[in-house]
């Protein structure tokens, strides 16, 4: 950093509908994978920061839940914890899939963005899927819902246009000290970062309801002398049996697949030989427990029902 520029710092909420591509165009905006993501809508959970530095000013972008129309408590939870995360933070950014389009999910987010009353940049991502023609019409029906500073053109899966919203959220940054040090990523613990790569596994490796009835908790971790090995034991919770003899399959091959794919990310991320122990309980009400909750850094959703 330059001791003679005074730095900024701005938190960025990235909010969308589900399954826009919000994680993966973090994670392509920090540089490596600070969010998991998978083909599965409503894949994040828990609100992730990742941190990226350019020249004196730091980026802290919010990866926040999907927004859709919640039922469950958990769910209602998580998508109150993306507005608190879009009203909190210094600039937001609504993410659009070229694609799909203005589906009625992503109008929803809109009008929910006109009450909070924020100026707003628009990405439109996933341009790698579709001809170009169809961006400029996508633009302005937007733009006539709601007027956003500027409009992007982003793909996360090929990082074009991503360096051009870099620029503008950086310009953008209000000026202030520094929140995270230099060289951190995210304010995932390794722990919880662990965890987190195990679920992504179940989401990629199940189909249909069980990977929304899972949750993930690191339990042990223990690291060798030398830190070139670590035993990690994690439980896979679950709300009915049946769902927990799905999770580990015939003869623990689903589990023993979840394991393995899980190790080989863990020790690419750690640097170390990782021994991965992943254990299945049932707990039924695990989605109701407000202490599950505060290990996602969510809270009780205020309005019930």
């Amino acid at each position: 950093m330059s001791e003679d520029r005074p730095t900024r710092c701005a938190f960025v909420a990235i909010v969308g509908a589900p399954n826009v591509g919000k994680s993966s165009l973090i994670n392509r905006l920090v540089g490596t994978k600070v969010s998991i993501v998978s083909p599965k809508p409503q894949t994040t959970r828990r609100r992730i920061i990742g941190i990226t530095n350019r020249g004196v000013t730091q980026l802290c972008f919010v990866d926040t839940p999907g927004i859709f129309a919640a039922a469950g408590r958990l769910e209602k939870a998580m998508v109150e914890a993306a507005w608190r995360a879009a009203g909190d933070a210094d600039l937001v950014v609504l993410v659009l899939d070229a694609k799909r389009g203005l589906e009625p999910k992503s109008r929803a987010v809109i009008e929910g963005l006109k009450k909070i009353g924020k100026p707003v940049i628009l990405a439109i991502n996933k341009i790698d899927l579709v001809d170009p023609p169809v961006l400029l019409p996508l633009t302005a029906e937007a733009n006539a819902l709601l007027p956003f500073e500027e409009t992007f053109y982003v793909s996360a899966e090929t990082g074009e246009g991503c360096e051009e919203l870099l620029g503008a959220l950086e310009v953008r940054a209000p000026q202030g000290p520094w929140l995270f040090p230099e060289d951190q990523l995210s304010d995932l613990s390794n722990r919880a970062m662990a965890a987190e790569i195990t679920r992504e596994k179940i989401f990629l490796q199940l189909r249909e309801e069980v990977p929304y009835a899972t949750t993930v908790e690191t339990e042990q971790w223990v690291e060798s002398p030398d830190g070139k090995e670590i035993r990690i034991d994690q439980t896979i919770y679950v709300q009915k049996p049946g769902q927990k003899a799905i999770v580990i399959g015939k003869g623990g091959s689903r589990l023993k697949a979840i394991g393995e794919a899980a190790r080989k990310e863990l020790e690419q991320l750690l640097g170390a030989r990782v021994h991965l122990f992943l254990f299945v309980k049932v707990r039924e009400d695990w989605k109701e427990d407000p202490e599950r909750w505060r290990m996602l850094g969510l809270e009780p959703p205020r309005r019930q029902g």
